[in-house]
């Protein structure tokens, strides 16, 4: 093992050579999740011109995702808040997954990230496809985005290596995940937080348009996550009391949501998601669905 002392001065040049637009004038706050990203993803965004605010950036071998980054957002929405920043962008401790803030301190996922960049693309024409893959686990109103903006969805198991596998078997050059993992292809093989962020504060540059406002290309769904555990799993998808439940809730719903059960790899347990167009007819039919799959389907 050695040290490159290039090594970083190399990936910031990488990173920067792929945005065309001059991010001067963006401020830009980035919680670097005390890892990987504490020393190339400001030095990128500042080098492409933006002015770059850092927290949790001294990471000591320890401190890595304790109460910071992207799971743990409520540090960056304040300090976007108070510095007057543009956006915020929250890394993981490996930082190939990001998380955005506007600067009302309001949340951007994974889906909006995504659903950004692959309308940027399609408008200039570097959107191979004109197609995006996601999960199934992308909210419903990502797919109704993007079916408006003339975007085909290719959707992948939960996992950045199976939308990166749908990528490269369609011949796709954007995918990602809710949870902020985005491949672009194009750039690079892997998910890249700071890639993320330096071509979502791109786009607010070439357009002039808020975070927020870009954003609200897609209205998320009110979506409701219930684990069930100790569980057949096997028998999630064939029983036939949990088959009729699933049916009575997707025609109830129509085409205003969306069920999904998904029997974990690896536990006795199965995953209960249901989106619908109010939070509580979300919870009230995920809780129905669950009852029914414990009811059924315990060991």
């Amino acid at each position: 093992v050695h040290e490159d002392p290039a090594a970083v001065d190399r990936y910031v040049s990488h990173l920067t050579s792929t945005v065309r637009t001059p991010l001067s004038g963006m401020r830009v706050m980035l919680d670097c999740a005390e890892g990987a990203a504490s020393k190339a993803a400001p030095q990128a965004l500042r080098e492409a011109g933006a002015y770059v605010e850092t927290i949790h950036d001294q990471p000591d071998g320890l401190n890595i995702n304790a109460g910071c980054g992207s799971t743990h957002l409520a540090s960056l929405q304040a300090a976007v808040v108070a510095s007057g920043a543009d956006a915020g962008f929250a890394f993981d401790g490996d930082a190939d997954r990001c998380l955005a803030v506007d600067a009302g301190g309001r949340v951007v996922d994974g889906d909006q990230l995504l659903a950004i960049l692959a309308l940027a693309g399609r408008e200039a024409g570097s959107l191979a496809h004109d197609t995006v893959v996601a999960t199934v686990m992308s909210n419903l109103g990502f797919h109704v985005a993007m079916r408006s903006a003339g975007v085909s969805v290719v959707q992948a198991n939960v996992g950045d290596r199976y939308v990166l596998e749908e990528m490269r078997s369609g011949g796709f050059t954007l995918g990602g995940e809710q949870s902020g993992h985005v491949i672009m292809s194009d750039y690079a093989t892997t998910g890249d937080g700071a890639l993320t962020a330096l071509h979502v504060v791109a786009r607010m540059a070439a357009t002039g348009r808020t975070l927020a406002d870009l954003a609200a290309v897609m209205r998320r769904m009110p979506q409701v996550l219930i684990n069930v555990p100790d569980v057949d799993r096997r028998k999630a998808l064939s029983h036939p009391a949990v088959l009729a439940a699933v049916s009575e809730a997707e025609a109830e719903l129509g085409d205003t949501g969306r069920v999904l059960l998904r029997p974990s790899g690896t536990e006795h347990l199965v995953r209960v998601m249901v989106e619908a167009e109010s939070t509580d007819d979300a919870q009230s039919l995920a809780q129905h669905l669950a009852d029914v799959v414990k009811r059924s389907l315990t060991l």
